[in-house]
């Protein structure tokens, strides 16, 4: 048996007593008691995904979901074609807009240090406004209204109007080229867009007008365009120029102006079915056109609410932020903190402008008890060599999580000696296409070294090998063997359900197949080694690139690396791995094998690269995540097939026919 990782954070008895996830367990009869915490995690997990049908019903009356469940929680059980909560009538606008008072509801934060903030009141007005104007344009359920904006309040608001009357939500950030938002938008046909102006990063404005024409007339069933302002003098003549530009009978309206002028009519909520499309989300697009998977009211509001309040113990009035864009899904399950009375803080820019420690800087200012973020720039923090408990007060903060790529064991080491002792540090993986996690943080449990903490409460997550056994202590596949209710409704447009299919179950008949190559350890706790399709197969052994990644970013010259199997024509593959480097550093020999022979004793023989380059960009998606796979189809010479889903398409140049790799 492996030897366990070593624990770095280890919740109080009084922690675990006050939970809500201890109130959870005590609700359903299944009482954790502090001395034996993860047994008796274990035991609850055990019983939500054996007991699916009480757990659910139990996670609607614990949460205090509004709206009728019904009597039925389960109808057909298929995956894909599960009928969770078959009879039920919800809103999930209500349940964000539950709470009404004066408290904070939402704070924006831009990079250029203006700040704004919203009640609750104020938020249910500006949302009412909206759905008035919405509903007098003909806006009726099953409608699509698409948003091209930064992360600001107007997309919250935007999101809930749509919510409240039914029509379905669908969002990208403006960093977006014309072609990267019609082959999302285009897809979708919809009747209102939400534009602005422009975006700011790095301390200099971006105007979008000609962008933004170039998008409206890509749209030919768009009815109305309103546009957000948001660069103030540097966008106006801009924007004024962009709202008297004639375009296909299509109306364009300013939002101040808009909400000002809304008819004085109540907000109110349609009654909708559990499974009514609340957002169309779309897959990174990076091996074609991005899929467009269609998430449900209910099963979002209510896996959003299991995470929050049991998984990352939320409770109203704290302060939750994720640093995200409206493109990537985390701006949606963020936005969902509101149904627990949280408030939402919002931010816009480069995170590291003007320094390495603006955000560190934001998190203490805004006294956030709950800081969301990439691993990546976890990484990027503790290169910059920034302490932020010691250069801010961070006494607020219990909780930081972390997703986009594996975190690797030197950031989780760096968070508890460089940032705060006394925190839940939750390493958390899922995805656009569950809008949810499969395994995330847990409040009751320790934090170890290198480790998620648990699988999520009602999911029943396995990993698998190539025969379909489950394991315990090896790498393999995730999988989900039963149905939960996050799973998308369906997939845009798919009308025999054959690309939904495909995209999850082909490899294991009626088992979700997710795509990540992970290892569930004897403890409970789960290690992501990366994308199970980007894994490498050096001499037929499959290998993630994230213990790579591990070894190689401790290096102090290397900001960044990239690692593929390259094939070489024998039925073999070689390990290439590319190296963007420190401002002032260059690749040498020397570093070369002083990283070949760390790779050989901490991770293996079979991961040492055969071919190490140094390049001067990686290729990302607009998330933010490094594209092994784009990299790995010009090393072989194969194009790849949408290169609007990359954030620097640009970067790819630099791995065509490198003399080095034939």
């Amino acid at each position: 048996m492996a030897t366990a990782a070593p624990v770095l954070w280890q919740p109080t008895a009084a922690q675990v007593q006050q939970s809500q996830m201890a109130a959870f367990a005590e609700a359903v009869g299944l009482p954790i008691d502090p001395a034996a915490a993860e047994a008796g995690y274990e035991r609850l997990y055990a019983w939500s995904v054996a007991e699916r049908e009480a757990f659910w019903a139990a996670v609607w009356d614990f949460c205090e979901i509004r709206g009728d469940r019904g009597e039925t929680i389960l109808g057909a059980d298929a995956m894909p074609g599960a009928a969770w909560f078959p009879q039920a009538k919800l809103n999930f606008a209500e349940n964000l807009l539950a709470r009404r008072d004066n408290f904070p509801a939402l704070v924006f934060r831009g990079e250029d240090s203006r700040r704004e903030q919203l009640s609750f009141a104020q938020l249910a007005e500006q949302v009412r406004c909206l759905r008035a104007q919405l509903e007098a344009w003909g806006v009726v359920p099953g409608d699509r209204i698409a948003a091209f904006l930064p992360n600001l309040p107007a997309a919250v608001i935007g999101m809930l109007a749509a919510s409240s009357l039914g029509a379905v939500w669908s969002s990208c950030s403006p960093d977006f080229g014309v072609d990267g938002v019609l082959d999302r938008f285009g897809q979708i046909e919809p009747k209102v867009l939400l534009v602005a102006d422009g975006y700011l990063y790095k301390g200099k404005p971006l105007i979008e007008a000609d962008k933004l024409q170039d998008i409206v007339a890509g749209l030919p069933t768009l009815e109305h365009v309103v546009l957000v302002p948001f660069l103030g003098a540097d966008g106006a003549e801009h924007a004024q120029g962009f709202m008297q530009a004639a375009s296909q009978g299509c109306a364009r309206h300013l939002w101040p102006e808009l909400l000002a002028t809304a008819a004085d009519t109540p907000l109110t909520f349609a009654a909708l079915p559990f499974a009514h499309p609340l957002y169309i989300m779309f897959s990174s697009g990076t091996t074609g056109k991005p899929k467009c998977l269609v998430h449900g009211q209910g099963g979002t509001l209510l896996q959003h609410r299991k995470e929050h309040q049991l998984h990352v113990d939320l409770r109203a009035g704290e302060r939750l932020f994720y640093f995200t864009t409206t493109g990537w899904m985390m701006w949606n399950w963020l936005v969902s903190g509101l149904a627990q009375g949280a408030t939402v803080v919002l931010y816009d820019g480069n995170p590291f402008f003007p320094d390495a420690s603006a955000m560190w800087k934001m998190v203490a200012e805004e006294n956030l008890e709950v800081f969301g973020t990439s691993a990546k720039f976890l990484d990027a923090s503790k290169k910059a060599e920034v302490s932020p408990g010691q250069s801010h007060d961070l006494s607020a903060l219990r909780a930081i999580l972390s997703t986009g790529s594996p975190l690797v064991e030197e950031s989780f080491s760096w968070v508890y000696e460089q940032v705060k002792q006394d925190l839940m540090l939750a390493s958390i993986t899922g995805g656009t296409d569950i809008l949810s996690c499969f395994a995330l943080g847990c409040p009751v449990v320790p934090v170890r070294l290198g480790e998620l903490q648990r699988r999520g409460l009602g999911m029943a997550v396995e990993v698998w090998d190539s025969a379909g056994q489950a394991m315990v202590g090896e790498a393999g596949e995730l999988v989900c063997t039963k149905s939960f209710p996050s799973m998308p409704t369906e997939f845009w447009r798919d009308h025999d359900g054959q690309r939904y299919h495909q995209a999850y179950f082909d490899t294991y008949p009626n088992i979700w197949r997710h795509g990540d190559w992970v290892e569930l350890r004897e403890s409970g706790g789960m290690v992501v080694y990366g994308r199970s399709d980007a894994t490498l197969n050096p001499g037929g052994v499959r290998i993630g690139t994230a213990e790579i990644y591990r070894q190689v970013e401790q290096a102090p010259e290397v900001l960044e690396a990239v690692v593929i199997g390259q094939d070489t024509g024998d039925g073999d593959q070689r390990v290439v791995l590319f190296l963007r480097m420190q401002q002032g550093h260059h690749l040498s020999e020397n570093l070369s094998n002083q990283l070949r022979q760390r790779i050989r004793k901490y991770a293996s023989p079979r991961h040492v690269p055969a071919i190490i380059l140094e390049v001067q960009d990686i290729p990302r998606t607009r998330s933010g995540k490094i594209s092994e796979i784009a990299v790995r189809e010009v090393v072989h010479g194969r194009p790849v097939r949408n290169t609007q889903a990359l954030a620097n398409p640009e970067a790819l140049k630099e791995f065509q026919s490198r003399p080095e790799l034939e």
